[in-house]
């Protein structure tokens, strides 16, 4: 029942002197405004961050480099086929830890033609687990299948931004079964990949789209197929997805037989074995991740006929980072928010002395009546929970309304993230600088001597 009082006591205090509160209350609301929107802004950050890792294979993906055998393995060096497809079908078979593997022979400055328009890429020769391990979606057609590679079919998959320069006359046009020519060899085309940019990139890209479409005036719709999406094309300047929307792949046995015969070896018993210029492969389970690796390694040695020619290429320090920074940003952010919430809180305690000095009488009044000195203390520092409970409701209003701003102000950044924890985080300061800046009012308040505090005034 005090406690209840005690709140009543305090939301009357607040209320009977408005404007003084609302100024003690400020440093509290903008303290708490300040933290959670700190706290949003690096969780929207981390989030691209962590996207973009993603979508640019994981922490998962891991690439076989070559490396100078050691100094005495130099004399049988050359006994290692290097990088080859048995590699892949060794890992793909023996490897359990390994979820899937793809090698890769890349046909680098290649002549891409379609009709009068010629462009230069890399066309990239894999297995089809390649969309998977690097993290590509197939958005229309089909991805390369077994049968592809079996055939040694000439058919490929092409990303979004080859389309938009093969027929820069139709936006968003849909280009399966069309036949492009490579290096002047005719492969049909099975599936296109999905447009991929990063969330910042993606809104700066809508906001300008908007923009322009409410200046523009309608015009006819070409008279050729399309996809049923934006009738705009996608921008070439994607910068961190340039090279993945512009990936082009063909079966690994159609690259072999049609532009890399030279680069076979092995003998007629063995079959031909293509030399490769990557090898990827994705980890099953990341807490295994070491174990992975050395299982592989092992797989490798034996291909390599123990030449040590390879090394490891994975992700984990870009990872490591990314999170650093992620940290760093959080840590300083939360700093100066802290040091808002903690001038908010020293406001509270000045607040709180003038006000105890406004009611010595009253407190003389109530210890003559019975009140003890802990039952001052309670009502004092509940009445400065109060004000930092208000303070922190306020304080989350203004932080919503402050990411609006911030929105606005730059929409093609990264949006923010409101999550529970820091809403809780935030809020639970303002209370807690409440409770703590009352403390030293409230003891010194139980402290007055009734005969004293009756005389006052």
């Amino acid at each position: 029942m005090n406690l209840w009082l005690g709140l009543l006591v305090g939301f009357k205090e607040i209320w009977a002197h408005k404007f003084r509160s609302i100024l003690t209350m400020l440093g509290v609301i903008l303290g708490v405004a300040s933290l959670l929107s700190m706290f949003s802004l690096t969780a929207g950050i981390a989030k691209g961050m962590r996207e973009y890792m993603q979508q640019v294979g994981g922490i998962e993906q891991v690439s076989v480099i070559p490396q100078e055998p050691p100094e005495e393995q130099q004399l049988f060096a050359d006994t290692s086929p290097g990088r080859t497809v048995k590699d892949a079908e060794s890992i793909e078979r023996s490897a359990p830890l390994i979820s899937s593997v793809t090698p890769v022979s890349t046909l680098g400055g290649c002549a891409i033609h379609r009709g009068p328009i010629t462009i230069r890429g890399s066309v990239d020769g894999c297995w089809p687990s390649y969309v998977e391990i690097n993290k590509h979606n197939v958005a229309v057609g089909r991805n390369l299948c077994d049968l592809d590679l079996e055939e040694a079919k000439r058919v490929c998959v092409i990303g979004k931004v080859i389309v938009d320069r093969l027929w820069p006359e139709f936006p968003n046009y849909n280009p399966i079964g069309e036949t492009i020519l490579l290096n002047n060899r005719p492969f049909t085309v099975v599936g296109v990949f999905e447009f991929y940019e990063r969330e910042q990139d993606k809104r700066r890209r809508q906001l300008a789209q908007e923009k322009a479409n409410a200046k523009a005036t309608p015009t006819p719709t070409p008279a050729k197929k399309r996809s049923g999406r934006s009738s705009r094309s996608t921008p070439l300047g994607n910068i961190p997805f340039l090279a993945k929307n512009s990936t082009i792949i063909i079966p690994i046995s159609t690259m072999m037989f049609e532009f890399k015969s030279a680069s076979v070896v092995g003998g007629v018993d063995q079959g031909p074995n293509l030399k490769l210029d990557a090898l990827t492969f994705q980890v099953a389970d990341i807490n295994r991740f070491q174990e992975a690796l050395a299982q592989v390694r092992r797989i490798l040695t034996e291909t390599h006929r123990t030449v040590e020619d390879f090394a490891f290429s994975t992700r984990e320090e870009m990872f490591d980072a990314i999170e650093q920074n992620i940290h760093e940003t959080r840590m300083s952010g939360g700093l100066i928010a802290g040091i808002s919430l903690l001038v908010g809180g020293i406001g509270i305690m000045n607040i709180m002395l003038a006000s105890i000095t406004e009611r010595i009488r009253e407190i003389g009044v109530r210890r003559a009546v019975g009140a003890k000195a802990r039952d001052i203390f309670v009502q004092i520092v509940v009445e400065s929970a109060v004000i930092g409970f208000i303070g922190g409701l306020l304080g989350l209003i203004a932080s919503a309304a402050m990411m609006k701003l911030l929105i606005y102000i730059s929409p093609g950044k990264n949006a923010p993230v409101v999550e529970l924890d820091n809403v809780l985080i935030s809020f639970g300061f303002a209370v807690v600088i409440g409770v703590l800046s009352g403390l030293y009012p409230a003891w010194k308040a139980s402290r007055l001597d009734p005969i004293e505090a009756l005389r006052y005034g």
